[in-house]
């Protein structure tokens, strides 16, 4: 089958087009026709190398964490698809690949794609949709009336976070580009900084919940912005000795993970506030539970622009560039 492999860590020049073999598929497992692909800022992470810590990936490895597409085979212990039935997902960490004309995945990481969704906005949501769900009802679990900061309004994670957050009840704030204030607004959000003429810092305060998606100084300043038992969760910031048990690290990993996130602990204890780090995991049944959502209009997918398949990689290079203007890029297969 043609894939986009990645070669060698680094830039851009270790992946490629690829012929590989069509995937195993295990007795729990559904091979599904890829129709679309969500490009993530985390493709190019593991591109680069990033995570090679934990995630020691074989290479050549086919790259890609988001898909839509038509289940073609199932294996012989699957109940809950057939061959035929519409489908999308966010695969297993250490099964991902979905930037290829076929998948294996595990039936408990698949869901029924929305009926109202076309095959691109079904690939363009899986990873950011369960990571929002991941950080605000599993972790945060928010409450309508508190206060959620959502970073980035307009991203991939963004533009689906504050969807979610208003859907729960919130009151929500984000930071957007001039550009983009009036579309973040239309997203559900209450408040809405201009983070290009405004400080988020000193506009916002007595905050429940910050969902970060960028790290460094923007974590740091949104620990301020809380209330004494807030909580911060990032999906940029440092890993932290939770996440580092969550994978049953090595012992070498889990003092590094600890050390990478002292300061950043430190500063949220002196608070009066809490940090931690969020790595998203596949969950068809979280998928299910958004579906709910979707079929009523609570959340939206955000697509920035379509690429054909055979331009993954320039597809890559626009997002890894900054070009998109609000939401996701996906690839199409058709």
């Amino acid at each position: 089958m043609k894939a986009f492999t990645v070669e060698k860590y680094g830039d851009q020049a270790g992946m490629r087009a690829a012929d590989v073999p069509d995937p195993q598929v295990g007795s729990e497992d559904v091979l599904v026709k890829v129709h679309a692909a969500g490009i993530n800022p985390l493709d190019i992470r593991i591109r680069n190398g990033d995570f090679q810590a934990f995630m020691p990936y074989r290479l050549p490895l086919v790259l890609g964490n988001d898909l839509a597409g038509e289940v073609l085979r199932v294996g012989s212990s699957v109940t809950r698809f057939a061959v035929g039935d519409e489908v999308y997902a966010r695969p297993d960490k250490d099964r991902i690949g979905t930037f290829a004309e076929f998948i294996a995945v595990h039936q408990n990481d698949l869901a029924p794609k929305p009926a109202a969704l076309t095959m691109t906005e079904a690939a363009s949501l899986p990873l950011v949709a369960l990571t929002a769900w991941q950080a605000l009802v599993e972790r945060a679990q928010v409450q309508p009336g508190q206060k959620v900061l959502i970073h980035a309004g307009a991203g991939g994670l963004g533009s689906i976070a504050v969807q979610l957050a208003k859907a729960l009840g919130a009151y929500v704030a984000t930071t957007a580009s001039t550009a983009t204030i009036d579309l973040v607004k239309e997203f559900g959000a209450d408040v809405a900084v201009d983070y290009r003429t405004q400080d988020f810092e000193e506009v916002l305060e007595g905050y429940d919940v910050v969902l970060d998606s960028l790290g460094g100084d923007n974590l740091a300043r949104s620990l301020r912005v809380l209330r004494p038992g807030g909580h911060a969760i990032s999906v940029a910031g440092p890993p932290d000795p939770a996440f580092a048990r969550e994978l049953d690290a090595n012992p070498v990993l889990r003092l590094a993970m600890t050390a990478l996130s002292h300061k950043t602990r430190r500063r949220a204890k002196r608070l009066g506030v809490t940090y931690s780090f969020l790595f998203m995991k596949a969950s068809g049944d979280q998928l299910r539970e958004l579906n709910r959502l979707i079929a009523v209009g609570k959340i939206r997918p955000v697509v920035d622009r379509v690429f054909p398949f055979d331009e993954t990689l320039q597809a890559m290079e626009y997002v890894e560039k900054g070009r998109a203007k609000a939401g996701k890029v996906v690839v199409s297969m058709t």
